[in-house]
C-alpha cells in the first residue's frame, strides 16, 4: 500500500510542476480495484507540504482505511466516478485557470479543431448547476452525480473530462499518467478555444466524419 500511495503523491505532485493547481486547489486520485480502495491527499494541506505517508486511503463506501488526517472533501465526487465508470483508473481535479474559467462560465468547450479531437471526442460537456437541494445535502456526490448526467450517452474514455458549472474541471483516464496528460491538455484546449472565438465568434465545430478519422487515427497509430 505504502508503493501505492507514493505513486498518487507524486502524481499529485505533478499538478504543482505542470501548473494546474495552486496551494490545496486540487487533487489526483488512482484506484486499485482488485483491493478496492482508492487514494487521495488529505483536506485543506498545501501540495507543497504533503509527504507520502499523508496520503489517504479510503475503501469505496468512503471510509478511510489508512491516514491521519480527514480526506479531500471532493473525494466523495472521486468515489462516485468510480464506481459508475469502472474504466476509469484515476481521477484530477483542478482550478487551472483556462478550463476553470469555461466552467464558470457554464460553458462547454466546443470541439474547434484537430488539436482538441486527438483527445476529447466532440465538446467537453459542462454540467448544470446545482440546485438548492443538492447543495444543501452532500454537495460533492451531488457533484459526482452532475457530472454522470452530463455524460450520459458518452463514453468516458472518449470524453475524458468534465466542467462542473461554476467550479472547474474534473478529468480521468485509464491510470495516473494519462490522467495527468487530459488535465494538461484540457487546459491548453481550454484556453485554444476562446481565443479562436475571439478571431472568430462564428468558426464552426468540426464536422462529425472528420472528428472520427482524426481522433481514430490519433488514438490507434
Amino acid at each position: 500500500m505504502l508503493a501505492f500511495k507514493e505513486k498518487v503523491y507524486k502524481a499529485t505532485l505533478e499538478l504543482i510542476n505542470r501548473h494546474l493547481v495552486l496551494h490545496s486547489w486540487g487533487n489526483i486520485s488512482a484506484i486499485d480495484r482488485e483491493l478496492g480502495v482508492m487514494v487521495i491527499k488529505p483536506h485543506k494541506t498545501n501540495i507543497k507540504d504533503l509527504r507520502p505517508g499523508d496520503m489517504v486511503v479510503m475503501d469505496l463506501d468512503g471510509k478511510v482505511l489508512d491516514g491521519l488526517k480527514e480526506p479531500s472533501f471532493d473525494a466523495a465526487t472521486h468515489l462516485v466516478l468510480y464506481k459508475k465508470f469502472p474504466e476509469i483508473g484515476a481521477i484530477a481535479h483542478t482550478h487551472s485557470l483556462w478550463a476553470s474559467c469555461w466552467a464558470q462560465a457554464g460553458k462547454s468547450i466546443p470541439p474547434l479543431g484537430v488539436t482538441h479531437i486527438d483527445r476529447f471526442y466532440g465538446e467537453i460537456p459542462c454540467t448544470r448547476e446545482l440546485n438548492d437541494s443538492e447543495t444543501e445535502g452532500n454537495y460533492e456526490e451531488a457533484t459526482g452525480n452532475l457530472i454522470v448526467e452530463v455524460l450520459k450517452g458518452l463514453n468516458p474514455l472518449k470524453t475524458p473530462a468534465a466542467l462542473v458549472c461554476h467550479h472547474g474541471p474534473f478529468v480521468w483516464g485509464k491510470d495516473l499518467e494519462l490522467t495527468l496528460q487530459n488535465a494538461s491538455l484540457l487546459e491548453e484546449i481550454a484556453q485554444m478555444a476562446y481565443l479562436t472565438l475571439q478571431i472568430n465568434p462564428q468558426s464552426n465545430v468540426m464536422k462529425k466524419k472528420q472528428m472520427d478519422i482524426h481522433y481514430d487515427r490519433y488514438i490507434n497509430r
